[in-house]
């Protein structure tokens, strides 16, 4: 009777299926002849075929519309059970420019498009090698010799031809950023690897107040798992970035406010000796095709130029969609800085209180304080741009104290301060903070509650 049952609700499920199955291929059987007509009536723009769909030229705006397309709706099924219809909507209404299509460039441009973006202009001046094959994400040998930005426009249309895909074969600078950056795009993607022009195309989003991502080097890597998403002034053994850094705060005055995509991963390797057509080393500036670029090969391992790709965009859909990740901080502490904290806490809890039992933390534990809640700041700093090589270094003058001297030193009842704002502290009272330093106040208790949540302890 069970089998007989089983069977049942298997064969039924069959059917639903090959019904299901059967409208869907119907429709994009439909859907194929609107493609068909996209290649029958694209123009010539740029130099690189125009985008159109089902054979009108785009406009500025983006199609807002959609998700009503039967045929995309089921395609970002998975991201609108993710995100939600109406986060999907702004996704699918959103416009990113997308600089540089290499190995990092291209990856993430897939994934956007992939994931519903309604509109991307891909630029790039380079044409696809062969050696660049083993990290692009959709280039194939037939692919060789013609522009990045055609290459990634031509493959995109078999992939998502709902999207407004612009190409531009340019090279990016003072004279094409009007033309590049107008148009007012939701995000800007920085995938260039020549400092110069990423320096100046930093500084104009910045001076355009366009939100921008950028990523620093991803050469001569091989550890995924130490790819991170933080602040410009905090990305660290990146010699890209301390380049880029020094030149925006030299040149244009910027600090920060950038968020890169970096490794924590020093470089297992340099560039390496240029060789010209008689096998032997000569001056690499001799045989550039672009003034100030590269013309030296830095070894690649194909894989992590895709994943920063990859984590470029999953931080812009995220952000389109307004879904809050919190990405981990940059604490330059290793275990023994851990471990003094903690046995700074005994210490001092024996010294006030008498006795450390009420100490409820581990050195586990004191990281996810340290680290997830404080950032590796005194609590009284949050909002202090000083990050990166110096705060290891502030651990000589951090301790972990209570917050309410009433409740035990739990992961919900620590702060970090310096050793004279914790003996201040331990000489008021929360009511007299909350009186006269109210946002001090109401910030603390918010990142306290926050490690409440994470541990279960909220109600």
């Amino acid at each position: 009777m069970e089998r007989g049952k089983y069977l049942a609700l298997v064969g039924t499920g069959a059917l639903f299926g090959s019904v299901s199955t059967f409208v869907l291929l119907r429709l994009l059987q439909n859907h194929k002849k609107l493609v068909r007509q996209y290649n029958k009536n694209a123009t010539e723009l740029n130099g690189v075929e125009g985008c159109t769909i089902a054979g009108k030229k785009n406009d500025n705006a983006v199609n807002e519309d959609l998700l009503k397309d039967e045929i995309v709706s089921e395609h970002l099924t998975r991201n609108i059970q993710f995100f939600g219809f109406e986060s999907q909507q702004k996704v699918s209404a959103s416009y990113v420019v997308v600089i540089g299509l290499g190995g990092v460039g291209s990856h993430a441009a897939s994934m956007l498009l992939r994931s519903g973006v309604g509109k991307l202009l891909l630029v790039d001046f380079d044409q696809v090698s062969l050696s660049s094959l083993n990290r692009h994400a959709v280039a194939t040998r037939a692919d060789v010799g013609i522009p990045k930005a055609q290459c990634l426009k031509e493959h995109f249309l078999s992939i998502f031809p709902e999207c407004q895909v612009d190409a531009k074969v340019m090279l990016y600078d003072s004279s094409t950023e009007e033309e590049i950056l107008s148009g007012y795009p939701d995000f800007v993607l920085d995938c260039i690897d020549n400092i110069d022009t990423k320096v100046a195309l930093l500084a104009a989003c910045v001076r355009r107040g366009l939100k921008v991502l950028s990523a620093t080097g991803a050469g001569a890597r091989a550890d995924p798992t130490r790819i991170r998403i933080a602040d410009l002034r905090e990305s660290t053994n990146d010699p890209l970035s301390r380049s880029v850094r020094h030149r925006l705060r030299k040149d244009h005055g910027i600090e920060g406010g950038i968020p890169v995509v970096f490794s924590l991963e020093k470089p297992k390797v340099k560039l390496l000796p240029f060789k010209g057509p008689s096998g032997e080393e000569e001056n690499p500036s001799d045989y550039q095709i672009v003034p100030g670029f590269r013309v030296r090969i830095i070894p690649v391992l194909g894989t992590i130029p895709a994943i920063f790709g990859q984590v470029m965009a999953s931080y812009v859909l995220t952000e389109l969609a307004g879904f809050q990740v919190q990405t981990e901080p940059i604490v330059n502490f290793d275990t023994d800085h851990y471990h003094t904290l903690h046995q700074r806490l005994i210490e001092h809890e024996e010294l006030v209180y008498g006795t450390a039992q009420q100490v409820q933390v581990d050195v586990e534990e004191v990281m996810y304080v340290v680290k997830e809640l404080w950032h590796g700041r005194s609590a009284r700093d949050q909002l202090v741009k000083e990050v990166g090589r110096g705060m290891w270094r502030s651990v000589n003058e951090l301790m972990l104290v209570r917050w309410d001297c009433e409740k035990p030193a739990s992961i919900s009842n620590l702060i970090l301060l310096k050793f004279k704002e914790a003996d201040e502290h331990e000489s008021r009272t929360l009511e007299d903070i909350k009186e006269k330093e109210p946002e001090f106040y109401n910030r603390v208790n918010a990142v306290l509650k926050r490690a409440e949540i994470d541990f279960g302890y909220a109600h």
